[in-house]
């Protein structure tokens, strides 16, 4: 059963993008997106919060959210957080299995 985060990156001055462009750029996100157990690791900006990055966060069970966590990529992350001084907010999620129910596959333009 996959887990997914949904993190909420929020600062001023624009830092929240700052933060994920250094992710990027210095290839920590592509790093993590390389570590077992990764299965999605995406930033997103909300249309209606400019001061606010969205990270979609997802991996195959606990015992790999678990294994990152006790990664040195958690220090590069935590490091940049307070950089950029950066607040955050987190919804957390678990894969159904059943995937998307019929009566909702009409409402999915593919």
């Amino acid at each position: 059963m996959s887990i997914t985060v949904n993190l909420y990156y929020t600062g001023k001055d624009g830092n929240a993008r700052k933060f994920a462009q250094e992710m990027e750029e210095s290839g920590t996100a592509a790093a993590i997106r390389r570590e077992d157990g990764n299965l999605k690791y995406e930033y997103f900006f909300p249309m209606q919060d400019s001061e606010t990055v969205l990270l979609i966060d997802s991996w195959r069970d606990q015992a790999a959210i678990d294994a990152h966590h006790g990664s040195p990529m958690m220090e590069k992350i935590v490091s940049l957080r307070e950089k950029y001084d950066l607040h955050m907010r987190a919804e957390r999620y678990r894969d159904d299995e059943e995937g998307l129910p019929e009566r909702d596959e009409q409402f999915i333009r593919k």
